[in-house]
């Protein structure tokens, strides 16, 4: 009886010893487990690839402009302060030329008023002179005017004795003649109102002195000569002295 247990578990202990062996032997042994996955389909698999190199591509895309920009802004960056540059030169040239032109055109006035200046004080550079040279041109005028206009001798009776006053007479009328050129040639000219027949008032060139009726003149006219006047280049020196017409 007991033997034939310990055959039993003789034979027990064998064959699960040959159970275990044979389990070692298989080419299933070392094979590592792998966690279970879900099944994917080969179209889902293509899908998927597509859609991330399409997202992928998409992000290049979007991210190449950016780049672009990032890059295009030093270049901008760069270019802006020599433009502004120039047009800072742009607006010197523009204003050193308006100031050239500017200084030409004083320059040029500056001489043009100068030879104004020098010709006016070369013209009347002897106005004091002259008018001081007034009285005694007056006084000789008179002096002349005070002889009758027949010779002196007719009228004072010809002879030896009115040889004399008839060659002062002419000496002091070549005096005045020689003295009226001179003046002349330096640009001082007499004037008499009533030379040419006479003619109206004006005050301008003419002075009243007094008004008075004449008959058979008209208002305005001038009548009587007190003193003559004179011009120098021109331009008034002194006005003549006149009586004016004035019936009403």
């Amino acid at each position: 009886m007991f033997r034939r247990q310990l055959l039993r578990q003789s034979r027990t202990i064998s064959e699960s010893v040959t159970a275990v062996s044979r389990v070692r032997q298989s080419p299933f042994h070392s094979a590592t487990f792998i966690s279970p996955r879900p099944a994917t389909s080969p179209y889902l698999s293509s899908r998927l690839g597509r859609r991330w190199q399409s997202t992928e591509s998409e992000n290049n895309s979007g991210e190449q402009p950016a780049a672009s920009t990032q890059e295009t802004k030093p270049v901008d960056a760069k270019e802006d302060p020599v433009k502004q540059e120039l047009e800072k030169y742009k607006k010197e040239v523009v204003d050193l030329k308006d100031k050239y032109l500017r200084a030409v055109a004083d320059y040029r006035n500056l001489q043009d008023r100068t030879k104004r200046e020098m010709e006016s004080a070369r013209q009347f550079a002897l106005q004091r002179f002259a008018t001081d040279l007034l009285d005694s041109v007056d006084n000789l005028d008179r002096a002349l005017s005070s002889v009758p206009q027949s010779a002196p001798g007719e009228s004072a009776g010809a002879g030896e004795s009115n040889k004399d006053l008839v060659n002062l007479i002419s000496g002091l009328k070549m005096t005045e003649e020689i003295l009226m050129n001179t003046l002349k040639k330096h640009g001082l000219e007499r004037y008499d109102p009533l030379e040419g027949g006479g003619r109206k008032f004006d005050p301008n060139t003419d002075e009243a002195t007094f008004f008075t009726k004449v008959e058979g003149k008209e208002d305005g006219e001038i009548f009587f000569t007190q003193s003559k006047g004179y011009k120098l280049n021109g331009r008034i020196l002194r006005a003549a002295k006149v009586g004016v017409v004035k019936n009403s």
